[in-house]
């Protein structure tokens, strides 16, 4: 009963947007890295490089399953179990995916990409950018596409050291492995490209191509500045109390959200009102607006 609850909680919506993440990803990874046997990160790339030392009988798809599902299993206690079904979901949607097009759809990616040929460098930028695009989706939908950001989420703070310190290491190491194996160093960093493409390409998805910037403004003109920063963007701006520690002086702290074409209209107005003000900026990754008015 629980399980059919939480199933309804994610919403068509949200499944229709795991289901294309998961078909992004695949094209990504099978049409450009896997053929040209390029790696993408975390367990994606361990599947990549496990399907290309074993028998050709276990393929990227079973060890995309087999690697990823337990990973989420064991993270649904810490993630909750809506992220769970939707992390599962979109794997397996990638899964199938990438099992259609290697072997059942006309399209050979046996030896060379479809599209980008050999040249390793197109490989890797658009393989990157492609499968980069269907993780984001996932995690904008609030899934997952690799095992390993679980992980990472649940033993990086054991450990001393960040989530994406975390990843970072895992994935240095599968490169490494690869290179090893490979017995040559030149598909693995050319993988390195893919990965810092695909990592941009996450950030950009979840986060926004365009982030706001915040503006925190110490200024003894506080009326003047935000009279003027109200009437040059039309923005709400709020006004903190506060008290500095070395002069022991009553302060006045504005904060403002505005965009990247505003930051220096902010910073010329502010300091031709108040030319000993202090102003910080500092990137935001999202922006909320929840209407608190009572329905009538």
């Amino acid at each position: 009963m629980k399980f059919k609850e939480e199933i309804k909680k994610i919403g068509i919506k949200r499944f229709i947007g795991l289901t294309v993440a998961g078909i992004i990803n695949a094209i990504g990874v099978t049409m450009f890295l896997a053929p040209v046997n390029l790696y993408d990160s975390g367990i994606s790339g361990t599947s990549i490089l496990l399907s290309n030392i074993t028998p050709e009988a276990l393929s990227l798809s079973f060890f995309l399953i087999i690697l990823n599902i337990p990973l989420f299993l064991y993270g649904a206690k810490r993630q909750g179990t809506a992220f769970t079904i939707s992390a599962i979901y979109a794997v397996l949607i990638y899964s199938v995916s990438a099992w259609l097009i290697t072997d059942i759809l006309p399209v050979d990616v046996r030896f060379v990409s479809p599209l980008a040929g050999s040249d390793l460098l197109l490989c890797a930028l658009f393989g990157g950018l492609i499968s980069g695009t269907g993780s984001g989706l996932a995690i904008r939908f609030g899934g997952a596409i690799d095992g390993i950001e679980v992980m990472a989420v649940i033993f990086a703070k054991r450990l001393g050291v960040s989530v994406g310190t975390f990843v970072m290491i895992y994935n240095v190491v599968l490169y490494i492995i690869c290179g090893i194996v490979l017995e040559s160093w030149i598909l693995p960093l050319y993988s390195i490209v893919a990965y810092w493409a695909a990592l941009k390409t996450v950030d950009y998805i979840v986060e926004g191509i365009d982030r706001s910037k915040s503006a925190l403004i110490i200024t003894d003109s506080a009326d003047e500045v935000c009279a003027a920063l109200s009437e040059a963007f039309g923005c709400g701006i709020t006004i903190i109390n506060a008290k500095g520690y070395y002069s022991g002086t009553d302060k006045t702290v504005l904060y403002i959200v505005i965009n990247r074409f505003q930051i220096t209209k902010t910073k010329n107005i502010v300091q031709k009102l108040d030319p000993k003000a202090y102003i910080t900026i500092s990137e935001v990754a999202d922006v909320f607006r929840f209407n608190t008015a009572k329905p009538e």
